[in-house]
């Protein structure tokens, strides 16, 4: 598995939800699964090089604008590839079919997307480092506020 991570690109390790600094530890705690409690449950800090998943408190609230972008741009492919191959007209609703159909395919992936919007937005902050072994993540210990027992 060591060696496997050079091979990953950006691309892939962000769509496989790969720690952004060393490509091989993974954010999630669980596997993507119908139990949707535990989908969005993320590692602390990354199970192979110790980089924390959460940078500042509030961290993740710019993942709504990612998603939104993620949900048009899928809506704007199903709707030309629906166009291509169907057609869209309102006088037999093909275009009200297509607003249906496109409305469960967002909702069947959002636990997906939801995870992805987390991923691409770590790996726009944390940067990959091919030697991470030699560097220490940076401490970001001060930017997290103590849980409810007052550790931190």
């Amino acid at each position: 598995m060591g060696e496997q991570h050079k091979n990953r690109g950006y691309l892939s390790s962000s769509i496989g939800c790969y720690c952004p600094r060393c490509r091989e530890g993974k954010l999630f705690q669980h596997k993507l699964g119908l139990n949707l409690k535990n989908n969005m449950m993320m590692n602390k800090n990354c199970t192979v090089c110790g980089q924390p998943s959460e940078l500042e408190v509030g961290f993740y609230y710019g993942t709504s604008y990612v998603s939104y972008a993620l949900t048009v741009a899928l809506s704007v492919a199903t709707l030309v590839a629906w166009y291509v191959i169907i057609g869209l007209s309102t006088e037999d609703n093909r275009f009200y079919y297509w607003m249906g159909s496109n409305a469960a395919f967002l909702i069947i992936l959002q636990p997906w997307l939801m995870r992805l919007s987390r991923s691409l937005w770590i790996s726009w902050f944390v940067k990959y480092d091919p030697d991470w072994r030699e560097h220490q993540p940076e401490d970001v210990s001060e930017r997290i506020n103590p849980d409810q027992s007052g550790n931190w």
